[in-house]
């Protein structure tokens, strides 16, 4: 199982179209308050368009109260700062990957306790970062990649049977 936890996000676009990244992968979505926006908001909803009812979301109060119900073990925080690429790391088993808000990132306590556990996506050093939904797609393929795509299709209507 793959959980996406989003923390503080502020961007109702980007959480819309994580939620659709989530209801297509099966990826059970989590947000850590405060948030940038109302959920009911019509930019969240209309980025996930109709895939809302395939989405599993959770809302937190805090990351305390994350934490209480899901503990910290296999977790891993996605940031620039990381010393590993996301690649280095094995993400075979269920897994939570970690992202910030946009505008900070994860916050700096938190990535020093996880230190080991920070992971990051290559990229040329005068880039700041990706975009967050995008940052989340290409992180969330890697796990499920490594998981073995659990429950996915691998083939589309146009394979060809035998």
């Amino acid at each position: 199982m793959l959980d996406i936890v989003l923390v503080e996000p502020e961007i109702p676009h980007n959480t819309g179209a994580i939620a659709r990244t989530c209801a297509a992968t099966g990826a059970r979505l989590h947000l850590i308050k405060p948030l940038g926006f109302d959920i009911s908001d019509k930019m969240v909803k209309r980025c996930g368009l109709d895939y809302w009812y395939l989405v599993d979301i959770t809302v937190y109060e805090n990351l305390d109260e994350f934490f209480m119900k899901h503990g910290d073990k296999n977790i891993f925080l996605a940031t620039t700062k990381a010393p590993h690429a996301y690649h280095e790391v094995d993400m075979s088993g269920d897994v939570a990957i970690l992202f910030g808000k946009e505008t900070a990132g994860l916050p700096e306590a938190l990535r020093e306790k996880y230190y080991d556990r920070c992971i990051r996506i290559p990229m040329i050093s005068e880039a700041r970062s990706l975009n967050l939904s995008n940052s989340v797609a290409i992180l969330a393929y890697e796990a499920l990649k490594q998981q073995g795509f659990p429950g996915l299709l691998e083939t589309g209507s146009m394979a060809k049977t035998q």
